[in-house]
């Protein structure tokens, strides 16, 4: 019988915009934030935490994040979020002034304890730049926190991947300095998964010996062009969600990552019958 898991759930890229505009002319972020929310609320079980990995916002000014509020406001879990490439770091610490934020100036890191896993919330934001890297207090923290608990998992969340998609553009805006976090995670055996944003899609890989995953977005998602046919664009497919399961156990335990659509869809129906016969 497997142990009760304790589930994160992971959002990523809401690109609020002030009430009444549309993203790029033409998403609805306030919306699909909206749809986000309420799917968060009605998921079950519900989550222990939701870490919100950048772009909270998408130019960014004060109104955007007063209008963010007010549109997380009805989520009914606890969340904290890290800045983005669209974000401001001081006018996230204006909006969210109670965050545990490790610095009182600089990069918004954090770590948050969620029963026996340590959440550890790394700042890859470079002011008015697209791409992302941490900063040398940002690694001495990380390096640090990660050796001070030995016995506990850890899950390490970024904005910016520190590993190519294969998607031209994105990979020029990644994380540039992803080899000095590696050797950091490779020392730590605690750190069980790197999740980030980013690329508004789902993907998946090893990174320093560690699952890396991007999380999807709940409004549009940049274009799969692997093979550079096209200019920078995005598309509107399914919106989603990750949650991230942590199974406590031997070895730190394990983590396993669920992809969540967003919407309303037929079922769920049953397998099998009164009789237990197979419908």
């Amino acid at each position: 019988m497997l142990s009760k898991p304790v589930l994160i759930a992971q959002i990523s890229d809401l690109h609020v915009k002030p009430p009444g505009a549309l993203a790029y002319g033409r998403v609805d972020t306030a919306k699909a934030l909206e749809r986000c929310v309420a799917a968060l609320n009605a998921f079950e079980p519900a989550p222990d935490f939701v870490v919100i990995s950048g772009d909270l916002v998408d130019t960014p000014t004060a109104e955007e994040y007063d209008y963010l509020k007010q549109l997380l406001a009805p989520l009914k879990l606890p969340f904290a979020g890290i800045p983005g490439n669209h974000d401001s770091r001081e006018l996230m610490r204006a909006a969210f002034p109670a965050a545990p934020y490790v610095q009182a100036t600089g990069p918004l890191d954090q770590k948050i304890e969620v029963h026996g896993l340590d959440l550890l919330l790394l700042d890859s934001s470079v002011p008015r730049k697209p791409h992302g890297t941490l900063e040398a207090s940002t690694l001495q923290w990380l390096d640090a926190t990660l050796a001070a608990a030995a016995d506990r998992p850890a899950l390490l969340f970024l904005h910016h991947p520190p590993f190519k998609g294969g998607i031209w553009h994105m990979d020029q805006q990644d994380l540039f300095n992803a080899d000095q976090l590696a050797e950091i995670v490779r020392s730590h055996p605690r750190a069980r998964l790197i999740a980030c944003g980013h690329v508004h899609r789902a993907m998946l890989t090893i990174f320093a010996g560690v699952p890396a995953t991007i999380c999807p977005a709940p409004n549009h998602v940049v274009d799969l062009d692997l093979a550079q046919l096209r200019g920078p664009s995005f598309k509107v497919e399914p919106p989603a969600f990750h949650i991230h399961a942590w199974f406590p156990g031997e070895s730190l335990g394990r983590v396993v990552t669920h992809h969540v659509p967003i919407g309303q869809f037929d079922g769920p129906h049953p397998f099998f019958g009164p009789d237990g016969k197979l419908l």
